[in-house]
């Protein structure tokens, strides 16, 4: 009975042998003849967009498909031997398909129901995934095999094998040996060596399977292929047994986060989408086009920028703490580095460039360079003490220094060392404040920056943008020089060709070289010998700048200055009544404080090897001798403001003067209104 059995499947087995041989070669002779290549997927020829540093360095895509293609004669000879090695050592010497693999697979689905394996060649593995789907069925397997014979027909081996290393996936997103060398080893394809190439040739089979970043397990596994593909290779007689011992597993990048606009830089990636767009790009071409874009971003400055602020953001803070940072090379206007926030993908509004804050004391250069333009000189006399209370069009302005510090008399420029409100006020009053908010619009700060040409405007009651702040600085840093902020330099095509040229930058002369020499030398002081002192030692180079404070302390500056750098730094939450103090165990949080360190790190990273330039000495307009203004601003008269208080509404607008009011009537026996 077992003898008889065993014969009928055996006759059964034959059978179906030959029927399977007889249908399944009508079936291919059926495939060749009706199947055509196709168009490639539409993926396969998309290139993402490349943002570059001005060096050329990569800082980020956009696309998506991460792929960069690349000729063959590009990739390194051991790169390509490795990848064989891996997966398909006779591909030069044998067809499109081999039979035994091509029968197991066969096999193996009827089994499980189109859901088996395969054994299939590089090229059968290229027509794959340019031409057909993922799905696993015979139908798809006959296709895929007639398209590899029709492709070995029209294409040479080495086209094949580009084709096939500019399209298969190499997990983190890349597609191709160009994306998988950065991601994998921050690289280019070319600059891959033995080593390197045996890890990208074993990734490639599952990358989920061997990217070390996903476990400890696939580390080994990793390794385990890294040595099969490296003995592979002796055996195929590529490298000798020597080679293969001396080349050990090489240092594999930690993988990023997800998204091409993930972390610090994705705010600069967003920024030149936006740009590029607003250019005439269009959408599909940044994603599919393989622009490559150069900006004006300084590697070196950007790393420096993010570290700086990674550093030194107060510990325990807030998540609604926010930090910008906008740094711009003086007299050109290119932006050299930009921090907008930690991880674009969890905020996408930029801080360097689209969140606003108050301005604080860093305005009060705007009234220094008014009142220089004016005539009056750094040595020129002042009331220093606190408070102060000033006729705003007939309300009464109290002005307070910080801390209620009183300087009784003191020169313009120690009031600008130690940021002396009750001397900026008069001094912003006597310039006249609509030629305050002149000189802060030649120096930068847009019309869109609302700024009314009141007494307080000194004070920077205003609230701008980081980068606006920056960019007024820069005109400082230049000697009075604007030039509007920029930061793409060249687009070009997948072909090589320019497509878009920045035109070059149109400076514009806006202040005198006099005004600005004696301007810098008192912001000089603030560094020095000021609010600035502290945050901005060890420096090593000569620097000017100007801390800035808002009232409650919700926002704290520091921009400042170097002949070759300006660079600006905010630190304020998500609105103005929220007070930074008591963040990082501060009680009081200044910009001499977390603002100031950070540009002072960012400053000496970014400047790191530039040799130290001095500023042009002062010129000391109207003089070097201590000089009393002639017809000082004078204070409200105290009858004039009790006067205003008896009539006022203390809700709303005039709130913060009910406590002032409330003394001064007192004081002049005026009865109290009511509430």
């Amino acid at each position: 009975m077992l003898r008889i059995s065993k014969r009928l499947l055996a006759r059964i087995a034959i059978f179906l042998g030959g029927f399977g041989f007889v249908a399944g070669s009508t079936l291919f002779v059926l495939a060749y003849f009706t199947v055509d290549i196709p168009n490639p997927n539409d993926f396969v020829n998309t290139q993402s967009t490349i943002i570059q540093y001005s060096n050329g360095s990569e800082i980020g895509r956009i696309g998506a498909q991460n792929r960069t293609i690349v000729p063959l004669a590009k990739m390194p000879l051991h790169l390509r031997q490795a990848v064989l090695a891996a997966e398909n050592r006779n591909f030069y010497s044998e067809h499109a398909f081999s039979p035994q693999g091509f029968a197991r697979a066969v096999w193996d689905n009827i089994k499980t129901f189109g859901r088996g394996g395969g054994g299939s060649t590089i090229t059968q593995q290229y027509a794959k995934t340019a031409f057909l789907t993922q799905e696993r069925t015979i139908t798809r397997k006959i296709k895929e095999l007639v398209i590899a014979i029709k492709l070995e027909n029209q294409l040479s081996k080495d086209q094949i094998l580009e084709n096939y290393l500019n399209t298969i996936y190499f997990g983190r997103g890349s597609y191709g040996v160009e994306t998988a060398a950065q991601q994998y080893f921050n690289r280019s394809a070319k600059q891959l060596n033995l080593a390197q190439s045996a890890v990208i040739a074993s990734i490639l089979r599952s990358p989920g399977y061997y990217d070390p970043q996903y476990s400890k397990a696939n580390l080994e596994r990793l390794q385990g292929r890294f040595a099969y593909v490296l003995n592979g290779m002796v055996k195929a007689g590529w490298i000798t047994e020597a080679q293969a011992k001396a080349t050990k597993f090489p240092t594999i990048m930690p993988g990023t986060s997800e998204g091409w606009l993930s972390g610090p830089k994705g705010y600069l990636i967003e920024m030149v989408r936006a740009e590029l767009i607003k250019r005439g790009f269009t959408e599909d071409q940044l994603m599919k086009g393989g622009l490559v874009v150069k900006t004006t971003f300084d590697q070196k400055a950007q790393t420096s920028a993010m570290a700086a602020v990674a550093k030194l953001t107060p510990a325990n803070a807030p998540e609604n703490l926010h930090i910008g940072l906008v740094a711009i090379r003086p007299g050109t206007g290119e932006i050299v580095a930009l921090y907008g926030g930690a991880d674009y993908v969890k905020r996408q509004l930029n801080d360097a460039t689209q969140s606003i804050a108050m301005a604080g004391s860093t305005f009060k250069p705007f009234a220094l360079a008014a009142a220089l333009e004016s005539g009056i000189p750094l040595t020129s006399m002042w009331n220093g003490d606190s408070p102060q209370t000033f006729d705003d069009a007939g309300k009464p302005y109290v002005v307070n220094n910080y801390g209620g510090e009183g300087w009784g008399q003191i020169s313009l420029m120690v009031a600008t060392s130690h940021s002396v409100n009750t001397v900026y006020v008069p001094l912003g009053i006597k310039a006249g404040p609509d030629k305050v908010v002149d000189v802060a619009r030649r120096a930068g700060i847009p019309d869109s920056v609302a700024m009314m040409p009141t007494p307080s405007v000194v004070l920077g009651t205003s609230s701008p943008h980081v980068i606006d702040v920056a960019v007024a600085y820069a005109t400082f840093a230049a000697n009075g020089v604007y030039a509007a902020p920029w930061f793409i330099s060249e687009v070009n095509g997948s072909n090589g060709g320019v497509l878009y040229q920045a035109p070059s930058p149109s400076p514009n002369t806006v202040f005198s070289k006099e005004v600005m020499a004696d301007l810098t030398y008192g912001l000089q002081e603030v560094v020095k010998n000021g609010t600035a002192t502290y945050g901005t030692a060890g420096l090593g180079r000569p620097a000017a700048g100007k801390t800035g404070t808002s009232e409650q302390n919700s926002s704290a500056w520091f921009s400042g200055y170097t002949p070759q750098l300006a660079a600006s730094v905010a630190m304020f939450r998500d609105d103005a009544t929220q007070s930074l103090n008591g963040i990082g165990g501060l009680n009081s949080v200044t910009g001499g404080s977390f603002p100031a360190r950070i540009w002072n790190a960012y400053m000496k990273g970014a400047l790191k090897g530039q040799e130290p330039i001095d500023f042009a000495p002062p010129t000391f307009i109207g003089g070097t001798e201590a000089l009393p203004i002639p017809n000082p601003v004078a204070t409200i008269a105290p009858s004039a403001a009790a006067a205003w208080c008896q009539s006022a509404d203390l809700t709303g607008v005039n709130k913060d003067l009910s406590e002032f009011c409330t003394k001064a009537l007192k004081k002049y026996l005026i009865p109290t209104p009511q509430p």
